[in-house]
């Protein structure tokens, strides 16, 4: 079966393991935070696609990470 392309707030919020509610997505949406999502009507909409762009866009690296990164382009 193909993974949906599109994600409710209840399954957003699951998959984040909870740590983000239903109700700070709610908050979210009427501040303009947080990740991109379609309105249509009533029902909300959240792109798996824009949920992952706003997870590489939030993700912190490790000063150990960095310097990983650095030295192996350096010997490329």
């Amino acid at each position: 079966m193909e993974s949906p392309k599109f994600l409710t707030a209840e399954e957003v919020s699951d998959r984040y393991r909870g740590q983000i509610s239903v109700g700070t997505l709610r908050n979210w949406r009427a501040m303009r935070v947080g990740p991109d999502f379609v309105k249509i009507g009533k029902a909300v909409l959240y792109p798996v696609e824009a949920l992952e762009a706003w997870d590489r866009k939030n993700m912190i690296m490790c000063s150990a990470t960095r310097r990983l990164t650095v030295i192996s382009s350096d010997e490329a």
